[in-house]
């Protein structure tokens, strides 16, 4: 896929995207039950910087699938869906702060700016653990989670992981990185 500008996909792009998308809709539909790919792309057609959003996503190893449906609002969520942790977001640290008091070994970014970056939110705890409902997701590798702010002003951050056949939730240091730990996220359309 060519590079992308200024938050807009060519025409070519946006086609491959949405045809990536619907094969992985149709591919995994007890993510979705219930939910018509007409209807998701309704929402997605025209929608440029919502696109771009999720060929970020895309880009980065994240897989972006629809996960429900919020029927308050009228919008799609889409979480990454990759197995493990996606491989274009891994080796960071948890957010800038924690990334700018390292004074050496700086990791390439954080889990908090990239996301920004791209448009969309990390997930918390509470929806890592309902992406795990869908499936089993970061069984070798863990994922940073949205860490609150009491946690977070004491220097700590939080992730998940799957192992065991349970999820469990662990704390680290906020300028910790390891290369088996990146981040999910979820955009809503």
């Amino acid at each position: 896929m060519a590079k992308i500008n200024a938050k807009n996909l060519s025409p070519e792009q946006e086609s491959e995207l949405l045809k990536t998308l619907k094969e992985r809709f149709e591919k995994n539909m007890k993510r979705h039950s219930g939910l018509k790919w007409a209807d998701v792309l309704a929402k997605l057609e025209g929608n440029a910087e919502k696109l771009w959003s999720l060929n970020e996503m895309e880009q980065s190893g994240g897989e972006p699938d629809v996960v429900a449906y919020d029927k308050k609002t009228g919008e799609f969520i889409f979480v990454d869906c990759s197995p493990e942790s996606p491989k274009g977001r891994r080796s960071i640290c948890y957010d800038r702060r924690a990334l700018d008091s390292r004074k050496e070994h700086k990791p390439k970014s954080d889990a908090l700016s990239m996301a920004a970056t791209m448009g969309i939110e990390i997930l918390t705890e509470e929806q890592y653990r309902e992406l795990q409902l869908l499936g089993n997701f970061d069984t070798k590798t863990s994922s940073w989670v949205l860490t609150p702010p009491e946690i977070r002003n004491l220097g700590g951050a939080i992730f998940c992981d799957r192992r065991y056949e349970h999820v469990f939730m662990y704390h680290n240091g906020a300028e910790s990185y390891y290369g088996s730990r990146g981040f999910r996220g979820r955009l809503r359309v």
